[in-house]
């Protein structure tokens, strides 16, 4: 049931669907004779899309994401295992198609090949099925096998974990399919602003990872502005960095991790 509330609720908190369900609420208020009401609404919905895709909000609200772990320094030499969450792949394509294109946090599983590539003795494990209500799709360790071959990194290698629909479901299957030792080092890779909340439910798993950032979204010095970026990617990023913060807290909320910011 978590699953289903957290992704209809997150659709609905997104700026964008937001901004369109007060407006509806708008029409509705003004149908009904309530001016005023309607007036504040709609003047709502018009500042919440204008803040997410014409001024750095997206921005602002990212960085401390993307700033909250850094990847270790100086970086291990001897890696038991590397952990590439999903996400990075476009499931219903792929499907569809067969093949493995990647999206915007693609960066995850090219990183996994690098790393897998600078530590040849490491695990690499995908975690990832499909996280989608409705849409059909393949679920990223499903896919990961094509694309990782065709990278040069050997099967062999590879372990897939490809039950998990979220971030805590990637942590609790990971431990289960990687059966962590005490002292091996296990990478965690994933998309830089989805760290805090990816290490604070590995944590609560009772994994012991290090945190490798990757798919930076920001520079990290974008200030307050407005018309500082194109709309498409500023709406992108205020989507992407409200979701985490509306997870972080609910997550905590729920007891699934221990702190509503978890931290180094």
């Amino acid at each position: 049931m978590f699953f289903e509330i957290s992704k209809v609720g997150g659709f609905f908190l997104q700026p964008l669907n937001f901004s369109l369900l007060l407006l509806v609420l708008g029409l509705i208020l003004l149908a009904l004779g309530r001016g005023r009401l309607a007036f504040t609404t709609t003047f709502g919905a018009l500042l919440v899309l204008a803040l997410s895709a014409w001024s750095s909000l997206g921005s602002n609200l990212m960085s401390p994401l993307e700033e909250r772990f850094a990847r270790p320094d100086p970086a291990p030499e001897n890696v038991t295992g590397i952990i590439v969450l999903g996400g990075g792949l476009e499931g219903s394509i792929n499907l569809a198609r067969g093949g493995y294109e990647l999206n915007s946090s693609g960066d995850r599983f090219v990183e996994g090949a690098i790393l897998a590539r600078r530590h040849p003795a490491a695990k690499l494990l995908i975690s990832g099925g499909s996280g989608a209500l409705i849409l059909v799709g393949e679920g990223d360790a499903d896919t990961a096998p094509r694309l990782l071959s065709a990278l040069g990194v050997d099967p062999s290698r590879l372990v897939l974990e490809n039950r998990s629909r979220n971030t805590e479901e990637n942590a609790r299957f990971s431990k289960e399919l990687a059966n962590p030792q005490p002292g091996e080092t296990w990478l965690l890779v994933t998309s830089a602003f989805h760290m805090p909340r990816s290490m604070g439910l590995f944590q609560k798993a009772g994994f012991a990872v290090l945190p490798w950032p990757v798919d930076y979204r920001t520079a990290g010095d974008e200030g307050i502005g407005f018309f500082v970026d194109n709309p498409l990617d500023s709406l992108t990023k205020s989507t992407l960095a409200s979701r985490e913060w509306i997870g972080l807290f609910t997550y905590w909320w729920t007891g699934k991790i221990d702190t509503p910011f978890p931290g180094p």
